[in-house]
């Protein structure tokens, strides 16, 4: 379980993310949607310690890290929190001098110590669990972006993280390539996954999320399931912005 209590971010004197509590349930989907510069993505990063909340407390299963205003976390206390979470970037993010199976491995090798070998396996699984088998050797330049955005994803899941976090992970995809992750991470969901996604994408949020939380300038103004959410929200300001959902528009997953 993901639980947020009182998140405050701050830069400055201007306030991002206002006292935002929220509890995630483990082997659920969670989808943060809303306006652009309403906080999203800041949340999102708040949760993996990215960025360092100005006040809170974060819990990550066991782990739990509280902030100050002033107080600056220990390396450990980050380390302890951004070790039960993957990220899977909106811009993919992959190392381009290392080849697909290269890039899975990277921070089982490096951070976690594996042997070679057992990275290697490890690799192998994932890339075939998103349907990269058959480009392990592939260099990054060499993929189309829906295929870098499911070697991101494999890296991501790699260490087997409590909670894979995905920031926007299909806005820098065409509609045909970003329906091959939708369609990698609705097979996650379906395997009960636990994620948290930063979306604009209401189309994938409407088929993959189980709840839904509408942020607008760092507030959050509705939660819910998703069918509730996408079919009766119950704040006016939500049912204008689900109204932007094209219905015509829909995933095959």
């Amino acid at each position: 379980m993901i639980e947020l209590s009182h998140i405050e971010k701050r830069f400055g004197d201007n306030v991002i993310l206002k006292d935002i509590s929220l509890t995630i349930p483990e082997g659920t989907v969670t989808a943060l949607v809303g306006p652009s510069g309403g906080g999203k993505s800041t949340l999102l990063r708040c949760i993996n310690l990215l960025e360092i909340p100005t006040a809170g407390t974060i819990r990550i299963g066991e782990e739990t890290a509280t902030f100050q205003p002033g107080k600056k976390p220990s390396w450990q206390d980050i380390q302890k929190i951004r070790r039960q979470t993957g990220m899977v970037f909106q811009n993919f993010q992959l190392f381009p001098h290392q080849t697909a199976i290269q890039n899975v491995m990277e921070g089982l090798t490096t951070v976690l110590r594996w042997p070679q070998d057992k990275a290697r396996a490890r690799a192998v699984e994932l890339l075939t669990k998103v349907g990269m088998a058959h480009k392990i050797d592939a260099w990054p330049s060499t993929l189309s972006g829906g295929q870098q955005q499911r070697v991101a994803i494999a890296r991501a899941l790699a260490p087997s993280p409590r909670v894979l976090l995905c920031d926007e992970p299909t806005s820098a995809l065409d509609p045909e390539l970003a329906a091959e992750v939708v369609d990698v991470l609705g097979k996650l969901a379906n395997e009960g996954t636990t994620m948290v996604m930063a979306t604009h994408d209401l189309r994938l949020a409407s088929k993959i999320a189980n709840n839904v939380v509408f942020l607008e300038a760092g507030n959050i103004v509705e939660t819910g399931s998703s069918r509730n959410i996408f079919s009766n929200p119950a704040q006016e300001r939500t049912k204008q912005f689900i109204s932007t959902l094209n219905s015509g528009l829909s995933y095959d997953i």
